[in-house]
């Protein structure tokens, strides 16, 4: 059965994007030779790795619908994080809500535009 990889995030601005995922994940990130293409390494361990590439056209509208596969981070402090990422200048698009038994969930944006998932497993959540 074919699994995800690799992810690519579009940017118009990758130094601000970077900033902005450095700053909420710890992510690092490397200029792949004279490309403008950035590897994205997400940790250790299982999970997958990504790249960042300047976008190609016009910042998703705000009011957009979502047109491709949004990523979910794990995260172990829901609430640490979307603060990390309203001080990044990101916002959130989807509040914390419970999913029961598993855990809770929030949508958020970076500063391109680009909308991603976060969870923190709690299977205690009603």
């Amino acid at each position: 059965m074919p699994r995800p990889v690799h992810f690519e995030i579009h940017a118009a601005d990758p130094a601000r994007a970077q900033a902005f995922y450095e700053h909420v994940f710890g992510w690092r990130f490397r200029r792949w030779g004279e490309n403008p293409y950035w590897l994205i390494q997400t940790g250790e361990g299982p999970g997958i790795d990504g790249g960042m590439v300047p976008r190609r056209g016009p910042r998703p509208a705000a009011d957009a619908p979502v047109a491709a596969f949004p990523l979910t981070m794990d995260t172990a402090d829901l609430d640490a994080t979307l603060a990390a990422v309203l001080a990044a200048g990101g916002t959130v698009v989807v509040p914390r809500s419970a999913l029961p038994g598993l855990g809770y969930t929030a949508y958020c944006t970076d500063t391109e535009g680009n909308i991603f998932g976060l969870m923190q497993a709690d299977e205690s959540a009603a």
